[in-house]
């Protein structure tokens, strides 16, 4: 079986995620619903990396949100310049208390908590060439999909990639 904990539809707490990034995710990912966005958390990309928030709204425009819950979490990890070949936008997600002013400008930019979240701004927006959107919807689906149906059935073997 994938690691996906049957009774929820994300990845279970391995210990890499702090508490004060899933604070910031679960306050993020309402947001992002709030505007109309599916989320699906620990996308697996075509880079084989994995994209800690994936975004899709009503009309197919896909956002990837790296969380990075403090100054050292930024400046040791670099993955996120590679998530503008898979998305519309990228995005950061932070604590309100974070120095934005280390975080690229051409990024989007959310201040969050567990409770909720802001988006200050979007960030420049790029177009994904047609192929490469295919692919990110078909991820997108599979993995929503796929976790939908552990956990309705928890014994479904065969799924990869959620």
């Amino acid at each position: 079986m994938s690691g996906f904990a049957a009774a929820s539809l994300v990845p279970p707490a391995d210990g890499r995620q702090s508490q004060r990034a899933l604070a910031i995710a679960r306050g993020t990912t309402r947001l992002l619903a709030a505007l109309d966005f599916a989320v699906v958390p620990e996308l697996a990309l075509p880079s084989g990396r994995r994209a800690d928030l994936t975004a899709l709204s009503r009309n197919g425009t896909l956002w990837i949100v790296e969380i990075k819950s403090s100054v050292e979490d930024f400046r040791a990890d670099r993955k996120w310049s590679d998530y503008r070949a898979h998305a519309d936008r990228v995005l950061f997600a932070v604590a309100p208390d974070f120095p934005t002013g280390l975080l690229p400008e051409d990024a989007g930019l959310i201040l969050a908590d567990a409770h909720g979240a802001e988006l200050v701004r979007e960030g420049d927006a790029a177009t994904l060439p047609a192929p490469t959107r295919k692919v990110m919807m078909l991820r997108f689906a599979r993995a929503a999909a796929g976790r939908m149906t552990l956990l309705c059935d928890p014994g479904v073997r065969g799924l990869t990639d959620l």
